[in-house]
């Protein structure tokens, strides 16, 4: 399966972006598809990832309530749109297979993710 993530850019602080993952080879449903992203200089940042024991989905703490997780079957593509966005969600973004919750803490979400593909880069800044 090959992944590919787009729709990134420069944003204004307090603004919104749709990222889209579109998958070939496979389709996203038989996928765990996660999200994580990499800032220059930084450690990976895992965003999204599902439980092995229920499928429930964990969200980072830093995106909580400003992400929305949509899906287009027919397309094939999920969506990840973020909003109220901050200069620290600068960032590349990546949408990755089989995103699986490895330490939910209160201030770390750990995942591990087994394939992704180039990413998008998201900048933050006025």
């Amino acid at each position: 399966v090959q992944l590919q993530a787009s729709g990134g850019g420069l944003v204004q602080p307090g603004g919104s972006l749709r990222l889209s993952c579109a998958a070939s080879g496979s389709t996203l449903r038989d996928l765990r598809i996660g999200w994580f992203r990499q800032a220059p200089g930084k450690e990976r940042e895992g965003l999204v990832c599902f439980s092995t024991a229920d499928g429930a989905t964990y969200v980072a703490n830093s995106l909580l309530g400003r992400l929305t997780l949509t899906r287009d079957t027919a397309k094939n593509i999920m969506y990840f749109a973020l909003d109220s966005l901050k200069p620290e969600d600068t960032a590349r973004y990546y949408c990755a297979t089989e995103a699986l919750l490895s330490v939910n803490g209160p201030d770390t979400l750990r995942c591990t993710y087994e394939s992704w593909g180039q990413g998008t880069q998201v900048t933050v800044s006025s």
